[in-house]
């Protein structure tokens, strides 16, 4: 059996095409695409919401499959039908409503499985709460990109089960599985060898930029809030330019959010790294995306924000051969090792409790996301005196730069290369499975039991507002006003026909007319036997039958 996961899918979790470039967008395109060459599947399965969608998705795709594989179309309306690949995987830790669905259908019957990007925001830090209390099994999954985010999750869900312990007594076991597969680079994507000084002395070129000249490479967001302050960058590169006497070079390759910022970085560059040349490019071209990287002697990410949980850049520059010098915090803590793939600066945040004042800001809506990660941004520090130091030794050892750069290139062919990543990915979810045939079922659905309480199928929750609810023993002979004419008329009308497709089909209902309008009566019961096949079928019976009697082609007796 193949070991796979649908790909539940719309445009936005994986491309990289748009005004807005985020991380997750690069994170998302980057794995779809491995997930297509790299998968061992034989088929791939899309999980969507409609037919364009699907038909986008092959499109997406097409480029990327090295050899014809199946490709099938799971609606979303159709949970029921995720147990052929055995998985649903979501570019998000969304699952609570994907695991409170799947009790409409099977608890057994599949896995859900997410991955962490920002894990700050109101609306993430809801979706690992509400993880607590959804009825998650031993065999879903929502995948950590980095320990630091491992731990931070694990913290959130136990201070919410302290929580719903103290309101309601009981503690609530944390069931869901928190696997921490890192997030993957192409490493066969950018310039090697010959290729590369090709590159890079085109780039150079085209940049004004001489061969004995240093270049230090900032790729991402240009955002003080919500990626890395460039100042303290700035500060430290002028130190390193006045000790070493070295013309420095500064490529920011991203874009700038906020039109409000865009002055204020290219005005402090030039307050703050007066003797550095600083260029600014476009980092959504894919030409610039793909090759700036070549340009580059060493790569820079002084990260300081609540939002970054993994960082991207800094795998992509050590794809590309070039040590890093990144902030000591979160994910950049496992990929760049210290003085062996570049080196980590340390950081500095306030103790607990000194920011509880914008924790409460930003519940109430008085701060939104970005005002409330600027104000946590301007109170974390990244040591600027170590991080000029780490450059000036960059800068004036070649054979260094050279020996962490080929450390850097093979950690990223050993541990974030995405056919590494996706082969993770596989065997995640072919334990699952296993876990899924053995393990005990947590909050069995038990007859009677409404699936989900707060969504119950109304006729429950509602049914003392009606007079009568519909029987087996209940009787249904024609209405006085069934003629064909009526029937055609309620089927042209937009508003009598609503609804056809949540209904048995019209061959159906008029065999079952013809039958008691043969017979003059036929028992609720007796239509069951005769058209129900499973428990949907009873459903669109029950409502069809309802239908007839709304408009007076049925009656009951």
């Amino acid at each position: 059996m193949d070991i796979t996961a649908a790909v539940l899918y719309t445009k936005d979790g994986y491309d990289t095409g748009g005004k807005r470039l985020l991380g997750r967008h690069s994170a998302g395109e980057g794995f779809l695409k491995s997930f297509v060459q790299h998968g061992t599947a034989d088929s791939l399965y899309c999980c969507a919401d409609s037919e364009a969608t699907f038909q986008e998705f092959c499109t997406r795709i097409q480029p990327w499959l090295s050899q014809p594989r199946k490709v099938r179309w799971i609606k979303t309306e159709r949970p029921d039908l995720l147990s052929a690949p055995g998985t649903i995987y979501r570019p998000d830790p969304a699952l609570s409503d994907m695991v409170w669905g799947r009790r409409f259908v099977n608890q057994r019957a599949y896995s859900v499985c997410g991955v962490t990007h920002t894990i700050a925001t109101k609306y993430v830090m809801d979706a690992i709460g509400n993880l607590v209390t959804a009825p998650v099994q031993p065999w879903d999954a929502l995948i950590c990109t980095s320990a630091a985010v491992k731990h931070t999750v694990e913290q959130v869900m136990t201070s919410w089960g302290e929580y719903l312990a103290q309101r309601t007594g009981g503690k609530p076991e944390i069931l869901v599985k928190l696997p921490v597969i890192p997030l993957g680079v192409d490493c066969s994507a950018f310039a090697q060898g010959v290729d590369a000084l090709n590159s890079r002395h085109q780039q150079r070129q085209e940049l004004g930029i001489s061969a004995d000249d240093i270049v230090v490479l900032f790729v991402g967001r240009l955002t003080f809030s919500a990626k890395a302050h460039p100042v303290p960058m700035y500060m430290a590169l002028e130190g390193a330019a006045q000790q070493t006497k070295t013309k420095i070079h500064l490529i920011q390759a991203g874009w700038i959010e906020d039109p409000r910022e865009e002055p204020d970085f290219k005005n402090s560059a030039k307050v703050f790294c007066p003797s550095v040349n600083t260029i600014f490019l476009d980092g959504r071209k894919p030409e610039i995306r793909v090759n700036i990287w070549s340009a580059a002697d060493i790569f820079i990410s002084l990260s300081d924000n609540i939002q970054e949980t993994f960082g991207l850049t800094p795998i992509e520059a050590m794809a590309n051969g070039l040590p890093c010098i990144v902030s000591d915090w979160n994910g950049y803590k496992e990929s760049v090792r210290h003085e062996i793939d570049g080196f980590r600066i340390p950081t500095l945040i306030p103790p607990p409790e000194s920011c509880l004042d914008l924790a409460i800001n930003y519940l109430d809506d008085s701060l939104n996301w970005p005002t409330y990660m600027g104000h946590t941004s301007l109170a974390t520090a990244v040591d600027i005196d170590a991080c000029t130091r780490a450059l000036c030794q960059l800068i004036a050892d070649s054979e260094l730069r050279k020996r962490m750069g080929e450390n850097a290139r093979q950690r990223a062919r050993e541990v974030y290369d995405w056919k590494v990543v996706i082969a993770a990915y596989e065997q995640l979810w072919r334990e699952l499975a296993e876990i899924r045939l053995l393990a005990p079922e947590s909050a069995p659905v038990k007859p009677g039991m409404p699936p989900y309480p707060l969504g119950d199928d109304p006729f429950r929750v509602l049914s003392h507002y009606s007079t009568r609810t519909l029987s087996n023993e209940m009787m249904l002979s024609l209405g006085k006003i069934a003629t064909p004419e009526l029937l055609r008329e309620l089927q042209t009308i937009w508003f009598t026909s609503f609804g056809q497709d949540r209904r048995i089909s019209v061959s159906i209902q008029m065999e079952i007319l013809e039958t008691i309008k043969q017979e003059g009566a036929v028992s609720v019961g007796e239509a069951i036997a005769r058209y129900v096949k499973n428990e949907q079928e009873l459903a669109d019976l029950y409502r069809t039958l309802l239908y007839f009697v709304k408009f007076g082609i049925l009656v009951i007796g």
